[in-house]
């Protein structure tokens, strides 16, 4: 069972190219969605920071501000409403009724 070399040529070709093509669509999928790319030493390469970036960062952080006091407003309703349903109904009626008093 002797293989010689030209036997094997377009096999290791084939995988040579499959390698070269994962290779440059790691490398696109990364630049796509924003991840920062290798150099040869390990240095970040893209993306640079920009005065746009930094401004992209600060709204996204506003944003996110927002939205936490967005869900903790929400956790709030929803640990009322998960009182009034736990509730015994003797309490409830007597609640419901208090809120249909006309205040003074």
């Amino acid at each position: 069972m002797d293989i010689q070399f030209h036997e094997l040529a377009p096999l290791i070709g084939i995988l040579g190219v499959l390698a070269i093509g994962g290779w440059i669509l790691t490398t696109w999928l990364r630049i796509r969605h924003g991840y920062p790319l290798d150099g040869a030493w390990g240095q970040a390469v893209y993306p640079r920071s920009s005065e746009e970036t930094t401004e992209r960062v600060k709204l996204l952080s506003s944003e996110n501000a927002q939205l936490r006091a967005e869900l903790g407003a929400i956790k709030d309703r929803l640990a009322t409403v998960e009182r009034i349903v736990t509730d015994d109904g003797h309490r409830l009626t007597q609640e419901i009724e208090a809120l249909r008093a006309p205040r003074n």
